[in-house]
């Protein structure tokens, strides 16, 4: 069996190499989208493990929720991405500071 700190290790390296991405890239607006949902897959599996853990499937419940605004959140920022990219012809973030008011 599986002890819970296997997963709240495993979830800890997601997160990190995920704030790694964002620090390292800060360019490609792809990557760094990605970066985000990689994060919130780290959240969700210790919402899994916990719930699992517990005997709770509130945790579980928990994670469709922010699977679905996960997923509209990924289809609304490559839906920008596509629109920046039309306009701009990059998708460079340094590049895109035309957009300050």
């Amino acid at each position: 069996m599986i002890a819970l700190s296997d997963y709240l290790i495993v979830a800890a390296i997601i997160f990190s190499i995920s704030m790694a991405g964002i620090f390292i890239n800060r360019k490609n607006i792809i990557i760094l989208l990605m970066c985000v949902e990689l994060m919130l897959l780290a959240v969700n599996i210790n919402f899994i493990a916990f719930s699992h853990y517990l005997g709770d499937s509130a945790g579980q419940v928990f994670v469709f929720f922010i699977l679905t605004v996960a997923a509209a959140e990924a289809a609304i920022g490559l839906a920008i991405l596509v629109v920046l990219f039309r306009n701009k012809r990059t998708i460079n973030v340094a590049e895109l500071d035309s957009l300050k008011g």
